[in-house]
């Protein structure tokens, strides 16, 4: 065996699946780490569950349109909504400008209930060509479903 790539850097969508979940400030968090004094921060995490689904523009990984406006329906105060992909038009209006557009991530008390709560706030959202996998935590399900 060959090592292809080795990351120690937080890659996209885990980080948006990762940080809802620390309590901490993260710019102390940051400034710790530049003064080399991380070793003795106190990380705080948030117990619950995360979830963490990544819209993407019609045609992504290959050709797609970007200008496409975004609605965003309430969200749920569990919930958090990351740019990716997008920009602001010579109207103020949010639209697509990349293939990964948005990362929708919830948090929750059981893996089930944070799945359901993460599509419902992603089905809240919409822009032409909108596509997402609906997949996302299954094999989990499945799996706890299976150990006792």
């Amino acid at each position: 065996p060959f090592v292809i790539e080795y990351n120690v850097r937080l890659g996209d969508p885990e980080t948006e699946a990762i940080l809802p979940r620390v309590r901490n400030d993260l710019v102390e968090l940051f400034l710790m780490a530049t003064e080399k004094k991380l070793a003795i921060a106190r990380v705080e995490t948030d117990p619950r569950h995360s979830v963490a689904v990544v819209m993407a523009s019609g045609g992504y990984p290959s050709s797609f349109q970007t200008g496409k406006p975004i609605t965003f329906g309430i969200r749920d105060n569990d919930t958090s909504v990351f740019h990716a992909g997008t920009r602001l038009d010579e109207q103020g209006e949010i639209v697509t400008a990349g293939g990964r557009v948005l990362v929708v991530s919830s948090l929750g008390d059981s893996l089930k209930e944070t799945i359901e709560r993460t599509y419902r706030e992603v089905e809240r959202i919409k822009f032409e060509g909108a596509y997402y996998r609906r997949d996302i935590g299954a094999d989990l399900l499945n799996y706890n479903s299976k150990v006792k």
